[in-house]
């Protein structure tokens, strides 16, 4: 335990012959349904049960991109984490990374860290994330992918961590700062829980060891489309349209495109280039978190993951 609690400094792409980065994670158009704070228990739908992969085969089958938005848990509060929640599953999200807050978020630029700050300081804990997700996913459609660090899991152990994600119908999991020597115990717990673990690649990753990490990968695979944390860039580096090649010569699993995307011409290119999905989460968190009130920061939300979903064929 004490050598896995060291692994909080290493990235799960990280090895000594790369550039050290840090890694942290229908044709009509989509129509908002207005949702209330804490509606009542809506009774589970069949696409509940869909994990991750399987909603990746749904959304191929019709010719369609999945939209994948990334919010942390607590900003503002939990109580409009679950109203997001509901307006990002409304607006067509095709599946949701909701980030667990961490006091050394290595993977995250000034926007998320700055979420988490804020989320932990209104005394955020894993418990009470918990609970909100057990009231909130069986009203959503689309399936959840908690994104977290390692040290939160070690505290709580792997197979009570997994067991109680499992119980509150999380359907996958990315943790950033695992490398993937380090992945087979999350794994084979993982495996158990049936919760898919996805696993990240960037553009510095050597070409035998992405396809190392493509192979173990769950759910889907994660190109992170730039070096560096989290945050909204000016525009994605070409390199990820020949990234997304190299990885589909080696898998038939889905691969979403992330970090740095924040704008409809992003996603439009993105998708163009032949991602399976696209994932933006910086922009969303910026909207959410610096809002002059949680409504405004709901309303922004709805009317942002609106315009990004229309970009998407």
């Amino acid at each position: 335990m004490a050598t896995a609690l060291k692994l909080t400094c290493s990235f799960l792409i990280s090895t000594k012959s790369e550039t050290p980065i840090v890694v942290p994670v229908s044709s009509r158009k989509p129509t908002c349904v207005p949702t209330r704070r804490f509606a009542p228990m809506a009774a589970p739908t069949a696409a509940q049960s869909l994990g991750l992969s399987q909603t990746f085969s749904q959304l191929k089958k019709q010719g369609k991109v999945a939209f994948i938005p990334y919010i942390t848990a607590g900003d503002p509060d939990l109580s409009t984490t679950a109203e997001a929640l509901k307006v990002l599953n409304s607006c067509g999200s095709d599946i949701i990374e909701l980030g667990v807050p961490y006091s050394d978020p290595l993977a995250d630029g000034p926007v998320i860290q700055a979420a988490a700050t804020r989320s932990l300081a209104r005394g955020t804990n894993f418990v009470a994330i918990k609970s909100m997700l057990k009231e909130v996913i069986p009203q959503l459609s689309c399936p959840i992918a908690l994104f977290t660090y390692y040290n939160p899991i070690l505290k709580r152990g792997i197979e009570n961590f997994m067991d109680t994600i499992r119980d509150s119908g999380v359907h996958g999991l990315v943790v950033p700062d695992v490398p993937l020597e380090e992945t087979e115990l999350l794994r084979k717990s993982a495996l158990k829980n049936d919760i898919e673990l996805v696993l990240l690649t960037t553009p510095t990753t050597p070409k035998e060891r992405m396809k190392a990490i493509v192979e173990a990968s769950e759910g889907f695979v994660y190109l992170v489309s730039s070096t560096g944390v989290t945050g909204a860039r000016a525009s994605v580096s070409g390199r990820v349209e020949t990234l997304l090649h190299e990885i589909k010569e080696t898998t038939n699993k889905p691969v979403a495109v992330g970090f740095g995307i924040s704008k409809p011409e992003h996603v439009k290119q993105v998708a163009g280039w032949g991602a399976d999905g696209v994932i933006v989460g910086s922009a969303m968190v910026k909207l959410l978190g610096e809002a002059k009130s949680p409504e405004e920061g709901l309303k922004q939300l709805e009317t942002f993951t609106r315009t990004l979903k229309s970009a998407l064929p």
